[in-house]
């Protein structure tokens, strides 16, 4: 068989040709679950392909490298967290208030808050200062996610005329917040996180 084919078996036994959308996606997957297994020092062709059941030749032909997977695994982790938070404010309503808190809080809960995913995003912090391409994409997804505070921040406060520095004020909390929930056995819950958020929204805004 061709390494640039990729099978499963169906229910029945038979065997189906996967979509190749779907043969990358298995792979950006499992690139993001070999650096929550094994790091960045552990993540390899040879090991991306035998999380994701396939043989190597396939991961060349879909990405030009384990560099490429990783950045695509981050942006395809960032895309989850953005639903994550695009939904929450969804389920807020209409109020502008509560919009901004269920965006910040969406973070001390899952799909967020989770082991796995901070596995996977400790790896691409660590990568951040010596990658370009990762750091620039670090810098592209952070920023987008401040720009989603600024603007809820607007929406509740249009008469503030900077909302930049209480963005980064509050991304810097939840951050924190969230990677200790993430850990476990934090010395907090959800709902004391989410009341920490709510007290200093309130004391920059």
């Amino acid at each position: 068989m061709d390494d640039h084919q990729s099978f499963s078996r169906a229910s029945s036994g038979a065997f189906t040709r996967e979509h190749p959308d779907d043969r990358r996606r298995s792979l950006v997957e499992a690139t993001a679950r070999c650096l929550a297994l094994h790091g960045v020092a552990g993540t390899s062709v040879r090991a991306i392909c035998a999380e994701a059941g396939v043989s190597p030749g396939l991961l060349r032909h879909y990405f030009g490298g384990v560099g490429q997977a990783i950045a695509e695994a981050y942006r395809w982790a960032g895309g989850r967290v953005e639903a994550a938070l695009a939904e929450a404010v969804a389920a807020a309503g209409e109020d502008p208030r509560a919009r901004l808190l269920a965006y910040l809080a969406a973070s001390f809960r899952p799909p967020i808050a989770d082991p796995g995913l901070l596995a996977t995003w400790l790896a691409f912090w660590s990568m951040t200062p010596v990658d370009a391409g990762i750091g620039a994409l670090h810098a592209e997804i952070y920023a987008e996610f401040r720009g989603g505070i600024e603007a809820l921040i607007r929406a509740l406060r249009p008469d503030i005329a900077d909302a930049r520095l209480p963005a980064v004020a509050l991304t810097a909390l939840i951050d924190g917040l969230w990677l200790e929930l993430s850990l476990g056995k934090a010395p907090f819950t959800p709902e004391e996180a989410e009341m920490l958020v709510e007290k200093w929204l309130d004391a920059l805004l």
